[in-house]
């Protein structure tokens, strides 16, 4: 029960940080958290925890508000500016991956004692970068994709859930099966996986519903603060 309650506040916190950055800094902002949302959610992921009964990863909160922004941008700026902030957090974590290997491979001092914590962490980083990429690329593309055309079919601010909505979970469906058969089929039995998915994807497709508040929100800010 702890982990559901206390996971409601960790996405009512994430998100409002997310509002914070764009109301401060604007378009900026947004484009900040895109990368500091990839990061922390591939770093979360690795984490697995009980909720609901059943096996799911952490990160699925972080890494939802990577497609709202995705959705803000193309709502407020367009097209090409949410493009953008996919190709930021694409190389973003390639960026992270590349330098924390390398970070990995210096001899550590005799009284080091942080080797062992970031190899662990790290060391299966590639994997999960590897699907984490792939899944990215895919996801993030179709979701530009799919609000552009229901920003199309579906505009005005009050249809504004719809295009959230139903670009997020189409998208997050793929992103879900593409990442988890990557990083975790075959590292964990394959009803394990298959709950990892199921959790995984059911938790992203409740941040989606979860995060229309904060994007109504987002759209009554003033488009160019800085």
């Amino acid at each position: 029960m702890f982990n559901i309650w206390f996971g409601l506040l960790f996405v009512i916190i994430t998100f409002s940080l997310l509002l914070i950055m764009y109301r401060m800094f604007g378009r900026t902002g947004l484009f900040v958290w895109i990368g500091l949302s990839t990061i922390l959610a591939n770093l979360q992921v690795v984490k697995t925890i009980e909720i609901f009964g059943l096996t799911a990863t952490l990160g699925n909160a972080m890494y939802g508000s990577a497609f709202l922004v995705t959705d803000i941008l193309n709502e407020r700026y367009g097209k090409k500016e949410a493009q953008k902030a996919v190709w930021l957090g694409f190389f973003t974590l390639i960026i992270m991956t590349i330098i924390m290997q390398m970070a990995l491979i210096f001899q550590p001092h005799p009284e080091d004692i942080a080797q062992g914590a970031l190899s662990t962490i790290f060391g299966l980083i590639p994997r999960i970068a590897a699907g984490s990429l792939a899944a990215y690329l895919v996801s993030q593309f179709t979701d530009v994709f799919i609000f552009s055309y229901l920003k199309k079919k579906f505009p005005g601010d009050r249809q504004f859930w719809i295009r959230n909505n139903g670009s997020t979970m189409i998208s997050q469906l793929l992103d879900t099966l593409v990442f988890t058969s990557i990083a975790f089929l075959g590292t964990f039995p394959f009803d394990i996986w298959l709950e990892i998915f199921i959790t995984t994807y059911l938790l992203k497709w409740l941040i989606s519903i979860l995060d229309t508040p904060f994007g109504y929100i987002a759209k009554r800010f003033p488009k160019d603060i800085n």
